[in-house]
């Protein structure tokens, strides 16, 4: 604890929840105060955020291309494709712009 501790936030670059002054107890992080302040382990502060609704909820992401699309971007993953050495991810996209 220190006095004017909102002077010292923006030293703070790693942490799930910053808690100022003496009513402000950990606890109240944890089960009432609102946001979660809990952080996977490991040091992840540094590239993670705290644990949130988001981390239950599951994303699927759509991918659908039309001709044009296909055509503007086509070339690019083919290249990358083969630079990654992946020859049949190449093709696949190739095919795909040879039909049409």
């Amino acid at each position: 604890m220190v006095k004017e501790a909102s002077a010292y936030i923006d030293k703070v670059s790693n942490a799930g929840c910053i808690f100022t002054g003496e009513k402000s107890a950990v606890v109240l992080g944890d089960y009432v105060a609102g946001p979660s302040h809990v952080l996977p382990t490991g040091g992840t502060a540094r590239f993670s955020s705290p644990l949130n609704i988001s981390d239950f909820i599951k994303l699927t992401n759509l991918v659908s291309l039309d001709e044009a699309s296909l055509k503007k971007l086509g070339p690019a993953a083919s290249t990358i494709a083969r630079a990654e050495e992946l020859e049949a991810h190449a093709r696949a996209v190739e095919e795909r712009m040879e039909k049409g």
